[in-house]
């Protein structure tokens, strides 16, 4: 704090006419996940319909999005019991929104890894956007071995015609070598699959540096 009196709870705010808590206290870094504003716009767009699982909640942007688009289901999965009831209270937040009010959202504390493995449902939308994987340089390889892996278990639980929407803020990761290690595993799935598009840093969060640009996401849908 700079000035005045820490808040007490969260913070409400809107973006895009959707309503969200921000924990600026407790919450990890800001308290909410900016950057991934038009990201969580176009996962709105392709949730009609569709069963979702939002692995890496934290506080359930993304679902919330997903549920005013259409979604019949939305899961959110995270680690994090904190986490999870925010992401509760940010759907009792958008409940005027007849999609979030119809929309059927439950959630699961545990290890995003080992439940991928273990977990037998499938599902229509995934979207795998773990925390950072690289905390330094050293770490690159292994983070993208992790990457690949982490999305291959994300593609086995996905039904036909599902959609697989995989993110990676490791900075020491470029994006070239995280949307590869991506189409790696869907090669490897022996699904076919198609690429819809792939995005990186918002409009308003330029990234002009090399160790600026962090942020990247890829859209693949699959047939079988």
């Amino acid at each position: 704090m700079l000035f005045g009196a820490p808040p007490e709870g969260a913070v409400i705010f809107s973006e895009n006419g959707v309503r969200f808590e921000a924990d600026v206290v407790r919450g990890q870094k800001t308290g909410f996940f900016l950057d991934q504003r038009e990201n969580r716009r176009e996962v709105e767009t392709l949730a009609r319909g569709r069963r979702m699982l939002n692995a890496f909640s934290f506080s359930g942007g993304f679902s919330v999005y997903a549920a005013r688009g259409g979604a019949k289901t939305v899961t959110d999965l995270d680690i994090s019991a904190h986490a999870l009831e925010s992401a509760k209270r940010n759907f009792a937040l958008n409940k005027n929104f007849p999609g979030v009010a119809a929309c059927h959202h439950e959630t699961v504390q545990a290890d995003a890894f080992e439940w991928l493995v273990t977990g037998g449902e499938k599902f229509d939308l995934i979207v795998l956007d773990p925390p950072s994987l690289a905390k330094r340089a050293t770490e690159m390889e292994g983070a993208i071995r992790a990457h690949e892996r982490l999305n291959s278990q994300g593609i086995e639980k996905l039904a036909r015609d599902g959609i697989l929407v995989a993110g990676s803020c490791s900075a020491h990761v470029s994006a070239v070598e995280f949307f590869d290690a991506v189409r790696r595993a869907a090669k490897k799935s022996g699904r076919k699959f198609s690429e819809l598009k792939t995005l990186q840093h918002p409009p308003d969060h330029p990234a002009t540096f090399k160790e600026a640009q962090y942020l990247k996401v890829i859209y693949l849908k699959f047939q079988t």
